[in-house]
């Protein structure tokens, strides 16, 4: 048997090799966002928008230096961008993890039991219809401190997209699969563990998506409201008050880059804990 060398540039490996085949998912995504900023910059340039154009993140001297020099502080609610995205993420990881919690523990109880479902599911579909900014009020009048009623109204946001998705992911296990854990003679704990969180497993990692990104728009809203605390959603607002266009610009772009990066780590986990699902 004879083996055959392979040609120059039908490499399997190296940079090249890995452009080649990850191209056609780089490129349009990098030119549908180039694309985006030049026609807002032209817009910006032109006077169509007051809204100053992404170049102003780099020209203008306050903007630049929250983007070279995220780590400052210089004490109270002078911060820079990594303390106040930071703050704003200890307060969603706080809020989250208890939605997480109960969510899951609440739509596993209603999932099984259709007495409870038929008893809850009106409130659980009310309470979640409203806004995350209306929860604010309520959230201040019961803690009377801004942290604990953050927390409160990150949990209230996300705690139904986790609830809802999670009793579906229940209901939709077949039957079939009851009747063999009858047969076998399953405990609840082995049928707990070995058939129904893996069945139910994708609805719950749908639910616990959507409410990573509930719960990052919540805190930011609430930040805004609740004056006088460091994070994210107050540097908005004292930027708008003090007419810091360009950094209101930065801030956006910042939130949305965490709120990907969020997306996808949750994503993530999920190919590590449900491979294949």
């Amino acid at each position: 048997m004879t083996l055959t060398a392979p040609s120059p540039g039908t490499t399997t490996s190296g940079p090249m090799a890995w452009w080649k085949r990850h191209r056609k998912l780089i490129l349009p995504p990098v030119f549908g966002i180039a694309g985006f900023l030049l026609a807002w910059q032209l817009s910006a340039s032109l006077g169509l928008t007051r809204l100053p154009g992404p170049l102003s993140l780099f020209t203008e001297q306050r903007t630049r230096e929250l983007l070279l020099y995220p780590f400052y502080d210089r004490g109270g609610l002078d911060k820079g961008l990594f303390w106040q995205t930071m703050a704003s993420l200890g307060r969603v990881a706080q809020g989250y993890l208890l939605a997480a919690v109960v969510g899951i523990s609440a739509g596993i109880a209603v999932g099984l039991n259709k007495t409870l479902n038929r008893a809850f599911d009106p409130l659980f579909q009310f309470l979640r219809m409203v806004a995350p900014l209306a929860w604010v009020p309520i959230a201040l009048v019961i803690f009377q401190k801004n942290q604990p009623a953050a927390i409160f109204v990150i949990f209230i946001t996300a705690v139904w997209p986790i609830l809802i998705n999670t009793a579906e992911g229940v209901r939709q296990i077949p039957q079939d699969y009851h009747n063999v854990a009858l047969v076998l003679q399953m405990s609840k704990k082995t049928f707990f563990t070995k058939v129904l969180i893996p069945s139910a497993l994708p609805y719950i990692f749908t639910g616990l998506r959507i409410s990573i990104g509930l719960a990052w728009l919540a805190i930011i809203a609430a930040e805004i409201v609740m004056s006088g605390i460091v994070g994210i959603g107050f540097f908005i607002w004292d930027a708008y008050q003090q007419n810091y266009v360009s950094d209101i610009v930065l801030a956006v772009v910042w939130i949305g880059g965490i709120g990907l990066l969020l997306d996808r780590l949750m994503a993530w986990l999920q190919s590590r804990i449900s491979p294949g699902q």
